[in-house]
């Protein structure tokens, strides 16, 4: 059929033509922002779940209906090695400018500046990654301490009295939190709770892997106090099968039910693979509908597309002692599994593959469901580690 009109948007983040089975998140976040601006308690929202679950994507969404609702919002990434403060000022003072042009919070707007000013001076000898310069004034004593706990804390409280004059909630939404160093995102959960104290309209909806919530607990021991934590998972059948046939539909498509059930099977209902499969599976069919041998001829194109961008991505960015320990975790299925298995599998003993181990977990490739159990943080990751290391000449 027309690859002009292919409706399916696999891609990093990109939006899909249907948000399948997200409707009942997307009000209670609605509901939370909306009961921040309104001066009421609401915990901040976090978004986990393994790699192509959708997160990018649903923590977009909800960053335009927060738009839609005059939400005053902050998008950043924590990509690996760079701090927090680096990252966050430079939205912090486009938001701060937005704000000022509020007549009604115009002083505050300006004092949060100042405040920005004094903070981004102190940072600058603390992470050398801060960048940013611009004219206003510091005030002294605010937000200048060169302790990022503290001056974190302050500067959020000038920018929350600032929101609150304008009669707006500023909305942080931060993709790939998990890789926040522990100290840092110690300190952004500082702030918030004081902010939650204060009842300003400040909150986060965050996304990460599945050792975030973990990671909250390392920082701050009071974390899980403050956060509604949201585990995104694979579509359920029903809700897979509207998100492949409502967008073929709308192009005036049709996708026979046995070519459906089969994409559901190869994809586990993962949105980003049934991206992927709707879209090499209308490339192939020359007509509508779509049948299951089409199904199965694109197939074969979807896992050399996959292997090629959403697996190989990140098997590259490994060592050659971190590949043979994926190899092995794959021997032995999707997993989890016992730590102790995966070590056995390759010869060592569990304490010398430790240090691999914990290189993964830093890298976001696995994380730990349990104590002792190790998982893959990328679905169907064990087939591609077989694929590309087939047979058993990979075994030491």
């Amino acid at each position: 059929m027309d690859p002009l009109r292919n409706p399916y948007a696999p891609g990093a983040g990109t939006q899909p033509p249907e948000l399948a089975g997200r409707d009942s998140l997307r009000e209670s976040v609605r509901v939370a922002i909306g009961r921040i601006r309104a001066g009421r308690a609401a915990k901040s929202t976090v978004l986990t779940g393994l790699r192509g679950v959708g997160k990018t994507v649903l923590l977009d969404r909800l960053m335009l209906d927060a738009q839609a609702e005059g939400i005053t919002t902050i998008r950043i990434e924590a990509p690996e090695g760079r701090s927090l403060p680096s990252i966050l000022a430079p939205e912090l003072r486009r938001t701060l400018l937005g704000l000022s042009r509020i007549e009604e919070a115009k002083d505050l707007a300006a004092r949060a500046m100042r405040g920005l000013a004094g903070f981004l001076g102190t940072m600058r000898l603390v992470y050398h990654d801060v960048q940013l310069h611009f004219d206003a004034e510091p005030e002294p004593g605010l937000a200048d301490n060169g302790d990022l706990e503290a001056d974190l804390q302050a500067l959020f409280e000038a920018v929350g009295e600032a929101a609150r004059a304008a009669r707006t909630a500023v909305v942080l939404f931060v993709d790939e939190m998990q890789y926040i160093e522990t100290k840092q995102l110690g300190a952004l959960i500082t702030a918030l709770h004081r902010i939650a104290q204060r009842g300003l309209p400040i909150t986060l909806v965050g996304a990460g892997l599945p050792q975030l919530p973990a990671r909250f607990g390392t920082a701050k021991s009071y974390a899980e106090r403050l956060f509604d934590v949201a585990t995104i998972g694979p579509l359920s059948q029903d809700d897979a099968v509207l998100a492949i046939r409502e967008p073929a539909a709308e192009e005036g498509a049709d996708i026979e039910p046995a070519a459906l059930d089969r994409i559901y099977e190869l994809t586990a209902g993962y949105p980003y693979f049934l991206q992927e499969w709707g879209k090499q599976s209308w490339d192939v069919a020359r007509s509508s509908p779509i049948r299951l041998k089409d199904v199965e001829i694109a197939s074969e194109v979807a896992v050399v597309t996959l292997d090629a961008s959403f697996f190989h991505v990140r098997f590259d960015r490994l060592s050659p002692s971190e590949k043979l320990y994926l190899r092995a975790m794959a021997d032995l299925g999707p997993g989890p599994h016992r730590s102790g298995d995966i070590a056995e599998g390759i010869g060592r003993d569990v304490r010398s593959v430790a240090p691999v181990r914990n290189n993964l977990i830093s890298k976001g490739m696995v994380w730990s469901p349990s104590y002792g159990d190790t998982a893959f943080t990328v679905p169907l990751f064990d087939q591609f580690m077989r694929r590309i290391v087939p047979g058993d000449d990979w075994r030491p």
